[in-house]
This record gives structure tokens, C-alpha cells and sequence, in this order.
């Protein structure tokens, strides 16, 4: 597996995403889900992403008993900043103060079993906390020893200059894919200038740039993607449309259409690190072969005509969840 530079850090070129593996995404199986991350580090990922929300609290338990034994072939990253109630977990709220970060970050620490987290991010910026406050606060925790480096996640270009100059940052976590091009706007092009790593979330499209996606009933009872904008109604048809058209491309090229979307990923910036998440080996196989596909000029121009930006039908998030993105 090839490499990439995260600020400071150098990770696998393809990292493993790993909240599906507890929620989100249909049924849990912590039995495949461990075998899963244990292929993974077999197949040169070093990456693997966590946060305390997913479960909640769950994942990075699940993560924490996996690696034991084989901390020094893994790159730890995690996040804290959203809060769940206890009471009804689909309730949300954002927390980015120094003390909320600091009480997290010792949490996470027990709960993964581990003394130091490679890479620690705050997951959504706190529109009530001023993000030098944060920034300052996941400054202390590498300066105490408990954190290598550290990240953002769904930040704007603007908070990103501002938090970097309070504390390198490592690296900015934000959705991108064929389907959400966000990043392209200005946050790529400030990771460039200031030396700062960039994460791809959901470079799959939440699964819907697979291909294996033909129906609404193909997702599990219970699975978020049945209130996700993008898999509903008009826009599925819409969607299906234009990934139907990506597949004949990627089975042109001897690929599968999970491992063009990823390659397309890859082949954007060299400072770019898809996080892929899936809880199945079989599709962590699919998935790492893609870090060995070179896309030619020609490849990357039929792709922009096919799917050219904002061409994806519907809102990435639920409109009650959109003002925590970009922030």
C-alpha cells in the first residue's frame, strides 16, 4: 500500500472508515467487523477512523478491542464534538468547548485502550465556541502527550486558516466524491497552501456509487439512508441515473464501479485520503485494490462529463443538518 501525508503523519494511502460498522448502516456484526479491520492492517492500511458519537461510544470500543496487540501497525484517528442525548441518541447537539474536548479526549482514550491517539478531531465546528478556543484546547492535548496531531472535520476554508493559526492542523475531514464536491470550492486549495492533509468521508457516495444500490428496499429497516435527500423519491431515480452511466465507464476500464469512485478520489490530489467504511472483508478487498489504479487524462474527462459537479439530485444531509457542514 502506498502512502500519504497528513500534516505530520504519514497513513496508508486509503484508510478504513469505521461507523458502519456500529450504526448507521443496518445490523451490527462485531465478529466480521473485527475480522474486517484485521484484513485490513494484512493489506498495508494503516488508517483506521473512529469517533465517540458512532454507537455512540460503541465503535471505538469495537476499534480499541481490535487493535490490541497490533497498535504499532495502526494510525488512530478519532473525534469528539458531537453530542447525543443519552436519553434519545437521534437528538444532536455540537459541543467545541476546551473543557468538553479535554474530558472527551480522556474518554476515548479508555475506551480504545490506548495512551496516545494518533489524530484527534473535532467533528463539526461549535457555532457558540470560537474555534481558536477549540483548536487552542486540541493544541494542549499534543502538548500533553495524549495526541500526535490534529484535525477538523466539515470545516470551511475560512475556519480552517483561522485554527491553523492557533495550532497546525493535521488535516480536514469532509465529505467528497463524484457526487459532493464541496471541497473543490476553496478547502482543497487552502490544504495545498498551508501543508494540511485532506480525509474524503463517504468517498462511495453513503454506498450509492457502488452500483448495488437499485431500490430504496435494498437498505436495511432503520438504515439514516432512508432519510437521506439523495435516496428519495425523484432524486434516487436521478441519482441511479447518472451511477448507471458510471458504471459502464468503470467496467470499460476493467473496474468495479466502488473502485473507479474511489481511484477518481485519489487521483484529485495527492494529499487526499479516501476513508472508505465498510464492516465486510470482502468489500475491504474491492476497495484497497483501488490504491493501485491510475486513472488516465482521458478516464478523469469521460468522468467529469458523466458526473460533472453538483450533478447529484438532493441535499447531502437532511436541511435540518446542513448548517453543520462547511461551517
Amino acid at each position: 500500500m502506498k502512502t500519504r501525508k497528513l500534516g505530520s503523519l504519514t497513513v496508508s494511502a486509503l484508510g478504513l472508515g469505521c461507523m458502519g460498522m456500529s450504526e448507521f448502516y443496518g445490523q451490527r456484526d462485531d465478529v466480521e467487523s473485527t475480522a474486517t479491520i484485521h484484513r485490513a492492517l494484512e493489506l498495508g492500511v494503516t488508517l483506521l477512523d473512529t469517533a465517540d458519537m458512532y454507537g455512540p461510544y460503541i465503535n471505538e470500543e469495537l476499534v480499541g478491542r481490535a487493535i490490541e496487540g497490533k497498535r504499532d501497525r495502526v494510525v488512530l484517528a478519532t473525534k469528539c464534538g458531537i453530542v447525543r442525548d443519552p436519553t434519545d441518541p437521534k437528538k444532536r447537539g455540537v459541543n467545541g468547548t476546551a473543557r468538553y474536548i479535554r474530558e472527551s479526549c480522556e474518554a476515548s482514550l479508555k475506551r480504545l485502550r490506548v495512551d496516545v491517539i494518533d489524530l484527534y478531531q473535532l467533528h463539526r465546528v461549535d457555532p457558540a465556541t470560537p474555534i481558536e478556543e477549540s483548536a487552542a484546547a486540541l493544541g494542549d492535548l499534543v502538548k500533553a502527550g495524549k495526541v500526535r496531531a490534529v484535525g477538523l472535520s466539515e470545516a470551511s476554508s475560512k475556519t480552517l486558516r483561522r485554527a491553523h493559526a492557533i495550532h497546525p492542523i493535521a488535516s480536514v475531514q469532509t465529505e467528497y466524491s463524484l457526487w459532493t464536491r464541496d471541497p473543490e470550492d476553496d478547502v482543497l486549495a487552502t490544504c495545498q497552501e498551508l501543508g494540511i492533509g485532506f480525509l474524503a468521508y463517504s468517498p462511495l457516495g453513503r454506498g450509492f456509487l457502488t452500483g448495488t444500490i437499485k431500490h430504496t428496499t435494498d437498505l436495511a429497516p432503520g438504515d439514516f439512508r432512508h432519510g437521506s435527500p439523495r435516496f428519495q423519491g425523484d432524486n434516487f431515480e436521478k441519482n441511479l441515473a447518472i451511477v448507471a452511466t458510471v458504471e459502464g465507464i468503470a467496467k470499460d476500464l476493467g473496474l468495479t464501479a466502488s473502485q473507479l469512485a474511489i481511484a477518481w478520489v485519489m487521483a484529485q490530489k495527492d494529499f487526499v485520503v479516501p476513508i472508505p467504511g465498510t464492516k465486510r472483508r470482502k468489500y475491504l478487498e474491492e476497495n484497497c485494490a483501488a490504491a493501485n489504479v491510475t486513472l488516465e487524462p482521458a478516464d478523469l474527462a469521460r468522468l467529469a462529463a458523466a458526473f460533472p459537479k453538483d450533478s447529484a439530485a438532493g441535499l447531502r444531509y437532511p436541511e435540518w443538518n446542513m448548517p453543520f457542514v462547511n461551517r
